[in-house]
């Protein structure tokens, strides 16, 4: 157990001596740190919590000869500019309060400590008199900030008097109190308060003996690698958000310009959001850090195996290193856009609401990096064959690399092969109106795919960039309504929310069909080309028939679904010509195989 005695070690400083020693840059506040939230009220507080000698509880430290980007300034205030050290003291827990105190003492120039706007500089008023123990209210107006004083010429009669307290130097700034207090002594002698037993003169001491005297509690992390920081941030963050390893991961390949050396500066955040802004789609614009953090580690596994990122985890994530991310970064941004490119114009996804797999995002990376003649045929089969299977085939890392392999293999231009295709129906049947299963985000993607045409307005396609920008998510209609089918009896509710019951219209189509029978909504669309705007929707033309003939047969959405499961599966076949393609049904156990 000796080996962990070290790890852990409370102490104590003086308030002053702490705020000294962050202006001397004895600290620093990672990135990784979240954004300050306190407002007035609660600084007020935390000052009459330390004026009555209550405990504020322990800042946590880590020291570190790990080197971390950290915040340069804290209200405006610089704590740390381009400097080496031996060991590194980062706030793990406690910035707000170090907020507080630092900007309470000598204000916040950019004025960001708190949500309103205001200067945080505190000040004292000596005249409130502490009455005993439990003064729990006196504090409001003991601790004043600039904009509760300043009368503005005049102009504030409720700032009035204080102002004139202030002018009468009974109302004083706490950075006097600390760096002069000689002169505010000195200040209320003039003003006729000489006599040491004043109440202003006691008041003064007390604040003084405060700063003075006040012991801040710290606990000091050593010998602690960054991947175990990360789960004791999570613990011990009271707002129970956990660090994000891409934060982590932003902090350690941090590298800050040094122009007399000639190294440039190193800011992962800063390249992966200047990479966003230059993707055209903006949907795909919007994917998460964590996401492209996962493909660069893969872009790196294959170009350096000896870097040890052995998998896509929060463990190896930690292993990335900024000369492996500038040896792969232009290349990697290439992958990325082609991946992205592959998606949007190619299969016709418009956002990676619909990506079936998000490790898809993975494997066409690996594929596309450095990859000057990308095989657009092969990606097609690879995506609607691992999309539709049957079998879950993509859905942990044993998979990925597999997937990686297998798409590597094309790319090497060496013999590859795709297994049999199997599919089941009824898998298909029962895919409701939900984003999250996969095959459901498949089925949603091959409608997609077909560029499917408003109704309306047939030479139109719904699924336009503008249109994605204007609406939350795509506008997915129930071709049979939903309260049409309530009404009428003609289906069950599994049936109605069976995703062979959904189409993409426009939001404006959408509303003026509402809840009619489709027998009468397609009567208003029927004109020349409406076969083909329905089959750019894989719904099959039989509802057209019956709304001609203004009739629905017994069962009919159930007739609807069968016809249009059969589309889709002609679709698919035509994807994945060449493919040994078996159709089964686990509702009703027949098999059919296609070659």
């Amino acid at each position: 157990m000796s080996i962990y005695t070290d790890r852990i070690q409370p102490t104590n400083s003086a308030i002053a001596t702490y705020l000294d020693n962050l202006l001397a840059k004895k600290y620093q506040i990672p990135t990784f740190q979240r954004d300050i939230v306190w407002e007035r009220e609660n600084v007020k507080k935390l000052w009459d919590s330390i004026y009555k000698f209550y405990p504020l509880g322990s800042i946590l430290i880590w020291k570190t000869s790990t080197k971390l980007e950290s915040h340069r300034e804290i209200g405006g205030i610089k704590l740390a500019d381009d400097f080496s050290s031996n060991e590194y003291q980062y706030i793990l827990d406690g910035q707000q309060r170090t907020t507080a105190l630092l900007t309470s003492i000598y204000g916040d120039k950019n004025n960001i400590a708190c949500k309103n706007k205001f200067n945080p500089a505190l000040y004292v008023d000596l005249t409130i008199e502490f009455t005993d123990a439990t003064d729990d209210t006196s504090y409001i107006k003991r601790f004043l900030f600039w904009d509760e004083i300043d009368d503005k010429n005049g102009q504030n009669k409720l700032n009035k008097s204080k102002n004139q307290r202030y002018d009468e130097n009974v109302i004083v700034k706490l950075e006097d109190i600390k760096n002069d207090y000689s002169n505010v002594e000195r200040n209320l002698y003039k003003g006729g308060y000489g006599d040491f037993d004043h109440p202003y003169r006691q008041q003064l001491a007390k604040c003084k003996e405060v700063l003075d005297n006040y012991r801040m509690s710290f606990i000091e992390l050593r010998g602690i690698e960054v991947a175990e920081v990360c789960q004791i941030f999570e613990r011990i963050n009271q707002a129970g958000k956990p660090l994000n390893i891409f934060d982590i991961v932003v902090a350690k390949t941090f590298r800050p310009e040094n122009k007399t050396n000639n190294i440039s500066g190193f800011y992962l955040r800063e390249l992966f959001d200047k990479f966003k802004k230059t993707i055209p789609s903006s949907q795909y614009a919007s994917i998460d850090n964590w996401t492209l953090l996962q493909m660069l580690a893969v872009v790196v596994k294959i170009e350096f195996p000896e870097a040890g990122i052995q998998n896509i985890t929060d463990r190896y994530l930690n292993e990335l290193k900024t000369e492996y991310i500038e040896a792969v970064w232009s290349d990697f941004k290439i992958a990325i856009a082609k991946t992205f490119d592959f998606f949007d114009n190619c299969l016709h996804i418009k956002g990676g609401r619909l990506i079936p797999y998000r490790y898809l995002y993975l494997t066409l990376t690996a594929y596309f990096y450095r990859n000057a003649k990308p095989d657009y045929s092969f990606l097609d089969k690879y995506f609607w064959y691992y999309s539709f299977h049957n079998a879950d085939l993509l859905t942990n890392t044993t998979h990925l690399w597999q997937h990686i392999d297998f798409v590597n293999q094309q790319k090497a231009n060496t013999t590859y092969s795709f297994n049999k295709f199997d599919i089941d129906k009824n898998s298909i049947r029962k895919s409701f109106y939900s984003y999250r299963g996969r095959l459901s985000r498949a089925i949603l993607s091959l409608y997609a795919n077909h560029k499917p045409q408003d109704w309306a307005k047939p030479h139109r396609d719904v699924l336009s960039d503008v249109y994605y920008l204007l609406t939350d998510k795509p506008n997915l209609h129930h071709i049979f309504p939903v309260n049409f089918i309530k009404q009428s009896g003609i289906a069950s509710q599994i049936e109605c929310d069976s995703l062979m019951n959904i189409a993409y219209l426009s939001q404006i189509t959408n509303l003026q069909i509402s809840d009619k029978n489709p027998l009468d909504y397609l009567k208003e669309y029927d004109e020349p080309g409406l076969e083909i705007v329905l089959h750019s929707h894989l719904i099959p033309t039989i509802i057209l028939e019956w709304s001609r003939a203004d009739a629905l047969p017994e069962h009919a959405l159930s007739i609807f679904i069968e016809e249009r499961i059969n589309l889709l599966l002609e679709a698919l076949m035509l994807k994945l010509d060449g493919i040994e393609f078996n159709v089964f049904d686990m509702g009703n156990r027949t098999d059919k195989i296609y070659s």
